[in-house]
Order: C-alpha cells, then sequence, then structure tokens
C-alpha cells in the first residue's frame, strides 16, 4: 500500500545583502552602504536600493549591523516630568508620528523621563554612556539649552523640536509661533480692535521671545501703537494667565483685545473676564497659540493656532536619522507654520476701551459681586 511521504516544510531562505546586489547590479559594498546611510551614496542610489530590499524582503541583522556601523538604530527621547502638563495634550500624536517615521527606517524609539536641569543632563548623559540611543530629539528648547550644549560637548548627534539662541552646531525642527501671533494681531486688527494686550510665556524658553517678536512685529505692521504697558510675560498656566489678565484690564485704558502666547494662560482670561462681568469674544477677545482640546471645550471656543504634533515627530525623526548618518547639522533645519483654529472668543469690540473701563470699574464696586481668589 502507497504511504505519503512526510517532508518537512523548508526554510524560507533569508535574503541577504548580496542577493540585493546581486539583484541591482550593484556591488555589496554599495548596496550595504545605502541601506547604512553613508553620506557619500547619492540619495536617488540610497531610495533606489532601500526600495528593492524592502521588496525583496530584506531584513538586517541588528546585532551584525551595530558591530558593523557602531550603532544601534534607535532614537532617544527624554521627557521632562516637572513642567505641569507640558507634554500631554501632544504627547500621543507626536510620539505616533516618531515611531512611524523611524520604523519606515527600521530604527526605534527610546523614551525616558527626567525632572529638568541638572536632572535632565544627568538622565542624557547616562544613556549616551550606556548606548542606549544614538542620537536625541530635544523638544521644549529654551534660550540657552543645557541638553544642547551637553551632546556637542560628548559629540552625539540631536535635533532640536524649536530653536535657540545660538544655533551653531545645531539641527531644527521648529513651527512658525512668530508668524502666528502678528496673524493674530492682523486678525483682531480687520476685526477693530486698535487696543490689543498681549500675555507671553515664560523668557527662559525660546519660544517666548520669539512669539513676542511676532506680536511687535504684528502691530507695526497693521500701523497700531505700541503700547509697553499691553505686553506681560511669564504665563504658562491658567492662574498666571488670569492674573495677567487682571492686570492688563486693571489699566486706565484696558485693551479691549488679548493675545497670548499659551493656551493654558489663555483659558485664564475666561476667569478673569467672568469676574468682571465680561464675556469672552463681545467685550473682551482673545486668542492665542497652541491648539489644546481645553480650547475647543471652553465657552466660547478658543480661537488658537494649532500644531500638528504628528507631522511634528515624522520631521524630527527624520532630520535626527539623516543626522546620525552624518549630514552637517546646518543642513537640517526646517519650519512649518502653525493653523489658525477659528473659535467663538473674537469678534469685532463690542466696547471702546473707556466703556470698557468703566463697565470693569461698576463689575469690581457691585456689592453683590463675591469676592476673588487670585
Amino acid at each position: 500500500m502507497p504511504t505519503e511521504a512526510k517532508t518537512a516544510a523548508r526554510p524560507r531562505h533569508r535574503i541577504k545583502i548580496s542577493d540585493v546586489a546581486d539583484a541591482l547590479g550593484m556591488t555589496k559594498g554599495t548596496v550595504s552602504r545605502a541601506l547604512n546611510g553613508y553620506p557619500d551614496i547619492a540619495e536617488s542610489t540610497r531610495l533606489k536600493v532601500h526600495r528593492k530590499a524592502e521588496a525583496m524582503g530584506y531584513r538586517p541583522l541588528a546585532q551584525a549591523q551595530g558591530m558593523r556601523t557602531g550603532r544601534t538604530r534607535t532614537l532617544g527621547l527624554v521627557l521632562q516630568t516637572d513642567i505641569p502638563g507640558a507634554e500631554r495634550p501632544f504627547l500621543s500624536d507626536f510620539l505616533a508620528g516618531i515611531t512611524q517615521a523611524a520604523s519606515a527606517e527600521n530604527w526605534t524609539l527610546t523614551v525616558a523621563t527626567s525632572a529638568g536641569g541638572a536632572a535632565m543632563e544627568q538622565t542624557l548623559e547616562r544613556l549616551v554612556h550606556e548606548r542606549k540611543s544614538d542620537g536625541f530629539i530635544l523638544p521644549r528648547t529654551r534660550v540657552r539649552d543645557g541638553r544642547a550644549e551637553l551632546l556637542k560637548r560628548l559629540e552625539v548627534p540631536f535635533v532640536l523640536f524649536g530653536r535657540v539662541a545660538d544655533d551653531s552646531g545645531c539641527a531644527w525642527f521648529d513651527i512658525l509661533g512668530e508668524e502666528a501671533m502678528a496673524e493674530a494681531v492682523e486678525r483682531l486688527r480687520v476685526l477693530g480692535h486698535r487696543r490689543i494686550g498681549f500675555v507671553g510665556g515664560a523668557p527662559e524658553y525660546n519660544f517666548a521671545p520669539l512669539r513676542e517678536a511676532g506680536f511687535r512685529r504684528g502691530l507695526e505692521a497693521a500701523g497700531l501703537p505700541l503700547d509697553e504697558a499691553l505686553i506681560l510675560r511669564g504665563a504658562m498656566l491658567r492662574e498666571e494667565g488670569a492674573r495677567a489678565t487682571r492686570r492688563l484690564l486693571s489699566l486706565e485704558a484696558p485693551p479691549t483685545a488679548i493675545v497670548f502666547a499659551v493656551d493654558l494662560a489663555a483659558l485664564g482670561a475666561y476667569d478673569a473676564a467672568r469676574d468682571r462681568g465680561l464675556a469672552i469674544g463681545r467685550d473682551l477677545s482673545v486668542i492665542s497659540y497652541d491648539g489644546i482640546p481645553e480650547g475647543s471645550w471652553a465657552q466660547p471656543s478658543l480661537t488658537t493656532f494649532g500644531v500638528d504634533s504628528h507631522l511634528a515627530g515624522e520631521r524630527l525623526a527624520g532630520l535626527l536619522i539623516r543626522r546620525i548618518r552624518g549630514e552637517a547639522p546646518e543642513e537640517l533645519r526646517e519650519t512649518a507654520k502653525a493653523r489658525l483654529l477659528a473659535g467663538g472668543s473674537d469678534g469685532p469690540p463690542n466696547l471702546t476701551s473707556e466703556d470698557l473701563a468703566a463697565r470693569i470699574s461698576a463689575a469690581l464696586h457691585d456689592p453683590s459681586r463675591p469676592q476673588e481668589g487670585e
């Protein structure tokens, strides 16, 4: 009686660099250098090799590749934990953008956390010495950023999400917040506002002076007078924004509109306006920047400028991989624009500055008014 011969499934042949080289008619060395991102290989050749390798199912052996290149093919990101709500609204989109761009190049992402200042620098230095990452993405840049200075000294590649005062040796991707602030002023001018205040962020962060400069340029372009009394700084949180708004509204000639550098601070304007019997969007217009979800939940919704965090993550990952592969940092600098998210917090002025001051004074002297808490 015939019997069926049982044969074991043959293991699938692992595609090697030599197989890709044969298919392309290139040398093994050229294909290897293209796959590992060496700068002496033309971009067109690199893309051609990557496409063929992907189509053939080539996958590098990470251990062997690391031994050849000295790389772990890992990007590093250290999140700061001692800033309330710093990355929370955008973190999932931001990480998704980084990991998708990294995966497309067969790289991975290592995420760590740390407090700021010296603790952050110690964490970065430890990760460098432990060879946990080939380079780092540095979000939320300061005017003088100790992280960037440390990585320069250690000769470790990095890319900034933001800019710094001394950008020598720095690659970066940033959103043009200063252009958004100028656009906010022009939007308010068209609506009819002539006395516009500004509440900036903490001055140690590099975005703060940039956005203030954009506001000032916006006033100049709109032909509106600059009054230094209408410019305040240092508001990053809701309660700080409320305090700044109260100061502006206590002026003899208060602004009929305020531009905020940070959404969380802008939400404080709602609290200060309510205390003074003012309606946001009618009696006091507000425009801000960030696009946090809380802004869309406010009543009325906050007019703000939003950032595509997913795109930012993608671009930063791509720039960092190119930097690790040897491209000069000065060639790796990109910017993008924020997008206006129109809400109900801005509109034509309902009151002149003088009438607004009278309305506020009456509200503050109303004996039935509840006492506000600072």
